[in-house]
């Protein structure tokens, strides 16, 4: 199993740059952050993670203002590229907990970061660090949202923006704000994974800089999510979460959620037993991650098709594998693969409390529903359901799931006789 121990006070090797180095998640080799861009291992070729010479307590976040860069102390960087992100709604749905039958629950809506999804986290930090190394292009394979966030963050740090994406596969709202954000977007005969090796070898050629969540730093953005719950939840509760419920593509967040609490744990902000568990949601199309989990496996087997209307998910190879699955297992949670008509119902359940979401941001409900209805999630835990992207990242498949228009005359008793009816 991948080694992401993280020891408090932990001293900071020569390669250490302001207390910030990387670390590979499986042979343990330490590299300089920022001499030059590096994505996985040159020694063995394994996951990187951003390490510190010093974890953080929620003292240390004390008076910091608000959103991602509030958490500058667990960052590289005290400030980046923002405009600005973070500091989502953690929403309650009553007749939701109701029906699920949770003690509580929460919806953390990462839909209303300024580009409509959580990806903005990641790209605040990213594109700092982009600047650091003075690269000049950015690059992503996306399914949409990352490329959405990339062309908005790169367009304000005046850096070029390139993104692949699977042709015909990505929602046409994704795809308009690349293009009015200045990207240079180039379709894709293939899938999410062959763009993401495309662009994987055109970083490694030096030709782009990469920004997928295979960059090290684009979870230590999206880590502040984790930070955020905590905090505003025990804020409301005095305790908390038992449980965080997530839908996963690449895994991105189900790693950095994992390293959010991990720091906590070293800095001793938070006891080993107060994680919450974290717990994984793929639509059955596209579910290596849930297949890896229930066959005990410490690494995914690459899914070569995958299908799901919930296309902000429609990953077969999740690159980091192997940093989420060590969260969900020594967190005690799990993962459940749910039908697209089960995410659609969820999608409309979530409507009905005023919270819009895309159909893959609607899997963490479908999933919750399902685990809750197996026995799997107990009815007296405090539950918090992920929802990542904004209903308008996929405006055709919010109609699809909405209710709709009703042809009327243009005159107040027309309208009225139609009511009656």
């Amino acid at each position: 199993m991948a080694d992401l121990t993280l020891a408090p006070d932990e001293p900071a090797p020569d390669a250490a740059t302001d207390g910030t180095w990387l670390a590979c998640i499986e042979c343990g080799d330490v590299h300089a952050p920022f001499d030059a861009p590096i994505y996985r291992c040159p020694d063995c070729g394994g996951l990187l993670e951003a390490r510190y010479d010093e974890y953080p307590t929620f003292e240390t976040f004390a008076g910091a203002g608000r959103g991602v860069w509030r958490y500058a102390a667990a960052l590289p960087f005290d400030k980046g590229v923002s405009l600005p992100e973070g500091n989502t709604p953690l929403h309650a749905v009553p007749r939701l907990e109701d029906e699920i039958g949770t003690r509580t629950l929460r919806i953390k809506h990462e839909g209303m970061n300024p580009t409509g999804s959580f990806k903005d986290r990641g790209m605040t930090v990213g594109v700092r660090v982009a600047a650091e190394l003075g690269v000049g292009r950015l690059a992503c394979a996306s399914t949409g949202n990352t490329s959405a966030a990339l062309a908005a963050y790169g367009g304000r740090g005046g850096m070029q923006t390139l993104v692949l994406l699977p042709a015909g596969k990505v929602a046409a709202g994704k795809v308009a704000q690349a293009s009015l954000h200045g990207a240079r977007i180039l379709e894709v005969d293939g899938n999410f994974d062959a763009c993401l090796d495309i662009v994987a070898e055109l970083a490694d050629r030096g030709e782009a800089y990469l920004l997928n969540s295979l960059n090290p730093f684009r979870l230590e953005g999206q880590k502040t999510i984790g930070f955020e719950i905590l905090e505003r939840y025990h804020a409301d509760y005095s305790r908390y979460p038992d449980r965080i419920v997530l839908p996963v593509g690449n895994a991105g967040n189900t790693a950095a959620l994992y390293k959010a609490f991990r720091e906590l744990v070293a800095s001793g902000a938070l006891d080993s037993e107060e994680m919450p568990k974290l717990t994984g949601v793929q639509a059955a199309g596209a579910a290596p991650m849930v297949e890896a989990i229930e066959e005990g496996n410490a690494d995914i087997e690459r899914w070569e098709s995958v299908e799901t209307r919930a296309t902000a998910i429609r990953i077969g190879n999740p690159v980091n594998a192997r940093k989420a699955l060590p969260g969900i297992r020594k967190t005690g949670g799990t993962a459940v693969a749910v039908a697209d008509e089960a995410i659609t119902d969820a999608q409309g359940a979530l409507a009905s409390e005023g919270v819009g979401v895309e159909p893959a941001s609607a899997a963490s409900v479908a999933g919750l529903r399902k685990l809750r209805a197996a026995g799997v999630v107990d009815s007296d835990e405090d539950v918090v359901c992920l929802t990542t992207g904004h209903l308008l990242k996929d405006p055709d498949a919010a109609a699809a799931a909405g209710t709709e228009p009703e042809p009327v005359p243009a005159d107040t008793e027309g309208v009225l006789d139609h009511l009656r009816e």
